[in-house]
């Protein structure tokens, strides 16, 4: 029994010996498998997520990199050598920055004020400007440091550049941009100037408006004044020239009334003149001050020989306010450029009209022109004619208005006296771009 015992012993050995490759050969492609799930398939997620997000990057900068590709061309060897050519130069030359070179390529960069205000405008780009010249003012009272202007070509027709210092700003560089977008929003109208486009995305930062051959209705006024002093007059501006004239300025005043737009700044130094004689009204910077909530009294007192007595008397305007000016406006044309009431100290000026007392009637004014002036320059806001009112009165006034008889002012312009009977106490820029 002990024998038999010492065999079974031995075999349950060998029976256990022979087991345990078995076992293990069993259990190796169980833990492969958990290995597999455990370390290998999180490391694979890892990469794709890895492979997706770099992608992604990829993908969102391309485009920038491509705008940059686009708004940044090289610089050409004309633009490398600008400064060397300038002496082959017609007039003044343009300011650093600007094109002044046909076909010549400027360096432009993407600028964060690009995105300051709407872009209700044309966008252009400096390349298509030649013939670049800064333009004289009629007359200036008060330097502008901030944007200056200039006569250019642009697909074959002249323009004006209103040009914004690149010296201007962040805040200048928003208003500015504001202005352009405040011009380009009230839509067109044969009245008003033509906004053709802005340069908005690398400085210098324009304003591109069409030209105006006569540019301001004063000076052209004043012009017409000298003229007349000579044998031949170049300028002839009679009665049915200003009813024609009026008429465009008053259709001008309409339309802006009806984009709720108030003018408040209606006179012979706000009307741009073609080259046709065409009158466009212009003049909108007080309209945009006061849309921004920026005017201050101190930027009114160059216009308020101009202003309505409830405008005097630190009121609002309104629509009827710019009827009022509109007639003194009519007193400007006939008079070739008197300034309204110009023997009243500014500071008296409503203390008069509360007296009863109106503009007197010029010596070259006809009864039907004046009967125009008293109907625009009424007391009571009220009893002014509206706009459309006044449009009907023009047109049939120019029917029956003298067209051959050339208005004739014997005095010559004295401009010191002008500027104090215009009431401008301190100086002041009008260009009316």
């Amino acid at each position: 029994m002990a024998h038999r015992d010492s065999k079974l012993h031995v075999l349950d050995n060998r029976s256990t010996q022979s087991l345990i490759p078995w076992t293990a050969a069993k259990s190796r492609p169980v833990v492969l498998l958990h290995m597999q799930a455990v370390i290998i398939v999180p490391t694979l997620l890892l990469l794709g997520t890895l492979i997706t997000l770099l992608t992604l990057f990829l993908l969102r900068c391309e485009p920038k990199h491509k705008r940059t590709q686009i708004t940044a061309p090289k610089r050409s060897h004309s633009s490398l050598n600008r400064h060397s050519h300038r002496h082959h130069l017609q007039g003044i030359d343009a300011p650093p920055g600007i094109n002044p070179l046909e076909h010549e390529e400027l360096p432009m960069s993407v600028q964060e004020v690009q995105h300051a205000v709407p872009q209700m405008f044309t966008e252009r780009h400096h390349g298509v400007f030649n013939q670049v010249t800064a333009l004289p003012v009629s007359f200036s009272f008060k330097p502008n440091d901030t944007s200056s202007l200039h006569r250019a070509s642009m697909d074959n027709r002249h323009v004006i550049l209103r040009v914004l210092k690149e010296t201007a700003n962040s805040s200048e560089k928003q208003h500015f941009l504001g202005f352009a977008s405040f011009v380009s929003g009230l839509g067109s109208h044969p009245s008003l100037p033509e906004l053709l486009g802005v340069v908005s995305v690398q400085p210098p930062l324009m304003m591109v408006v069409e030209e105006l051959q006569h540019r301001d209705l004063l000076g052209y006024l004043w012009r017409c004044r000298q003229d007349n002093s000579g044998l031949e007059s170049a300028c002839e501006m009679t009665e049915k020239r200003i009813f024609t004239m009026a008429g465009q300025v008053a259709s001008a005043l309409e339309y802006l009334h009806s984009q709720n737009c108030i003018h408040g700044n209606v006179g012979a130094r706000s009307v741009l003149v073609g080259g046709d004689l065409t009158a466009k009204l212009w003049g909108l910077g007080p309209a945009y001050h006061r849309r921004t909530q920026a005017v201050t009294q101190g930027q009114d007192m160059e216009m308020r020989k101009w202003q309505a007595p409830e405008v005097l008397s630190t009121r609002a305007v309104s629509q009827t306010s710019d009827v009022w000016s509109f007639g003194l406006l009519l007193y400007e044309m006939v008079t070739l450029g008197d300034p309204p009431f110009a023997h009243i100290e500014v500071n008296e000026l409503l203390q008069y009209l509360q007296r009863g007392k109106y503009l007197k009637r010029p010596a070259t004014c006809s009864k039907s022109l004046y009967s125009i002036i008293k109907a625009c320059s009424s007391w009571r806001p009220e009893q002014r004619l509206s706009t459309s009112e006044l449009i009907r009165t023009l047109q049939a006034g120019e029917k029956s208005a003298n067209g051959r008889t050339v208005l004739r002012v014997p005095e010559p312009l004295d401009f010191e006296k002008y500027l104090r009977e215009a009431g401008y106490e301190q100086a002041y820029d009008y260009a009316v771009l």
